[in-house]
Parts: structure tokens; sequence; C-alpha cells
């Protein structure tokens, strides 16, 4: 499971989810002034990214809830 999706139509760029990401998965692309999916295969389902006042960020069907991180 991974990181399903940014509803591009209900992003309005204002960058919680980037800097939300502890692993540089989701990007903001400057021309577009949308956050973008970069490093799918990366994501390690935290569940940060949900943090979007949009809501525009899905992660797959079956997440059920953020994983401990063990850093920090």
């Amino acid at each position: 499971m991974t990181i399903a999706a940014i509803d591009e139509a209900v992003c309005n760029g204002c960058g919680i989810c980037v800097k939300h990401c502890p692993i540089d998965v989701i990007r903001l692309d400057r021309e577009r002034k949308k956050a973008v999916i970069a490093y799918r295969e990366d994501c390690m389902l935290c569940g940060q990214c949900l943090d979007c006042p949009e809501d525009a960020v899905r992660l797959e069907p079956g997440w059920g809830r953020a994983y401990l991180l063990g850093w920090g």
C-alpha cells in the first residue's frame, strides 16, 4: 500500500502535505502550484500528509492508521 493520489482539483498548493512528509514523497510543482507525488514507491504510510486542510490527499484503500515513526 502507498499514497494513492492527490486531487489536483481540490489541492490549493499550500504545501502542508509537502512539509509534513518525512520521506519527501510529495513535492510542490511550482509551475502548476499543486502538490504532486514524486516518489510513490517510498511512501511508508505514516499518514502525516493527511493533515491537508482541503482533504486532497488519499491513501490506498485498507489504510487504517498511521505507523509510529521511530526517529526524532
